[in-house]
């Protein structure tokens, strides 16, 4: 689950962006190194991004692709979470870790995309 979402102006980088999220929700929001893709900056250094959680399943990631454009994705925040649930990165993979998951897609869709919605209503606030 993914949107692209245009901010004002004032919260047009990840400091301001952090400052406004960690005060204006009752959910943990913490900036951090992007593990999940393992972007890359314009200095060639992992790139950050905020991560706003709800549990240790569920969370945001939040980037910005553009001056104003940031886009949102479902992330589970725990390491540990993220490497049994997660998508696995592996180019080669066997049939049992695709039945695994295809099973684990259709399990936890339901909670990701509610989770997703209520993380989304806060992260609106900044919107155009």
């Amino acid at each position: 689950m993914e949107k692209i979402i245009t901010v004002n102006d004032q919260y047009n980088s990840l400091d301001t962006l952090h400052g406004f999220l960690k005060t204006a929700s009752s959910f943990e929001c913490s900036k951090k190194y992007d593990i999940w893709e393992v972007r890359k900056d314009h200095n060639g250094q992992i790139a950050e991004c905020v991560i706003l959680k709800k549990s240790a399943m569920h969370g945001v990631k939040l980037y910005f692709i553009d001056d104003n454009m940031v886009k949102m994705n479902h992330v589970i925040p725990s390491s540990i979470m993220n490497v049994y649930f997660g998508k696995s990165v592996k180019i080669r993979r066997g049939i049992i870790e695709l039945i695994a998951g295809k099973i684990k897609d259709v399990l936890l869709e339901p909670a990701q995309k509610k989770a997703f919605q209520e993380l989304e209503t806060v992260v609106n606030k900044v919107a155009v």
